[in-house]
């Protein structure tokens, strides 16, 4: 086997999801959402399926859909995008290993912010790309000037920005992405920035694309993802947005990589991104909601809460809870024994790792977030 797989283990997420179905524990690990979808865009599917176009569509993705990808970030994120400049991929996933292993020769140093999506590592080092991790320190995980100072080096030839960011539900601002942006230029560095929770912000905090800062338009390759925009993770469609060089480059190594995406599920999406902006104002109120009711049920069960500004995710700090167990030893009981599962926030670390922090997903219905609030309360103790 290829080392770089071989010296993987499963995922935290499989795991945990295994021992979910194996004690018939209530899932607040894997981030999957049992609510929230829209059924016009899961009609337009059917519809597309039995009457539409079911051969290869374009290698680069349907015309309909680019062009509703431009159309989309045009009107909700005052960014000028050409359909031109859009790749569709079997979801972001898929968008990121086609930007590493498109844009990196063996060798290149690849800044990555930790805490970080698992699969970031493995897609970069089979490219051949040498990671190199900025922490970020909670609670407040903030991005500082000095942390990118020393992260940033003479090798440094690719960052990779998850904005909003999971597990740490940051959603950064303007004035720290700018610091970012001033690096990114000054070191000639392009950007591959993980955006597929755009539009799950809270608290009438506004998505601020990297590509739109000074600088970035020409460095930046930005990622989305109708999955987590519509609430159907298992559709798996993506895209990678960048200008025409790094845009041809990225599809060079998609075509050899999923080459295309289901037809019907593309003409759905394209559908579901014209919707109006009161769509997805409604999307992230219920949300906001479904956030604020587990939160408050964990504080009032007796565990701090940290905020959570973007993501379907919260984290709560076991220490901080009066909790003296570690997050994996913590997490492992709670599902065998009080039949709740969480995922432990070390598991999102390259190296030693906090130990007191878990990570929960909100974006269940209240009966499962109250009774994961119940099991919770006795997994505390």
């Amino acid at each position: 086997m290829n080392p770089v797989f071989a010296e993987l283990s499963t995922s935290i997420f499989e795991r945990m999801s295994a021992l979910a179905r194996d004690h018939g524990a209530v899932n607040l690990g894997q981030g999957f959402p049992d609510f929230g979808w829209p059924e016009d865009v899961l009609d337009r599917a059917a519809r597309e399926v039995q009457g539409g176009w079911n051969q290869y569509p374009p290698m680069r993705g349907l015309p309909e859909l680019r062009a509703a990808v431009a159309e989309h970030y045009g009107r909700h994120q005052a960014l000028p995008v050409g359909p031109d400049e859009v790749i569709v991929t079997c979801g972001a996933t898929e968008a990121l290993a086609a930007c590493f292993l498109a844009l990196l020769s063996p060798g290149d140093e690849v800044l990555l912010i930790e805490p970080l999506y698992d699969a970031y590592l493995p897609l970069i080092r089979r490219a051949g790309g040498v990671p190199k991790a900025l922490r970020l320190e909670p609670p407040a995980w903030r991005l500082t000037a000095d942390a990118l100072d020393a992260a940033f080096g003479p090798r440094t030839r690719m960052v990779v920005l998850n904005n909003p960011h999971n597990p740490a539900a940051r959603a950064f601002g303007a004035a720290e992405l700018g610091l970012l942006a001033e690096r990114c230029a000054a070191h000639d560095v392009v950007a591959v920035c993980d955006e597929v929770w755009e539009h799950v912000t809270f608290d009438s905090a506004a998505h601020v694309p990297l590509m739109r800062l000074p600088g970035m338009r020409d460095r930046t390759v930005k990622i989305g993802s109708a999955g987590k925009i519509f609430a159907l993770t298992g559709w798996k469609v993506g895209w990678a947005i960048a200008a025409p060089g790094l845009a041809e480059a990225v599809a060079h190594a998609h075509q050899y990589l999923s080459f295309v995406t289901p037809p019907n599920l593309q003409a759905a999406v394209a559908y579901g991104l014209g919707k109006d902006s009161g769509w997805f104002a409604g999307m992230r109120a219920d949300l906001a909601r479904s956030r604020d009711r587990l939160s408050a049920g964990l504080r009032a069960a007796g565990y701090a809460v940290l905020p959570t500004e973007g993501t379907y995710f919260l984290t709560i700090d076991l220490a901080a809870s009066g909790v003296a167990e570690g997050d994996v030893a913590f997490c492992e009981r709670a599902v065998r024994e009080a039949g709740v599962a969480a995922i432990p926030m070390s598991a999102f670390y390259t190296g030693d790792a906090p130990g007191h922090l878990v990570r929960l997903c909100f974006a269940k219905g209240d009966a499962t977030l109250d009774e994961g609030v119940e099991r919770l309360a006795r997994a505390r103790g």
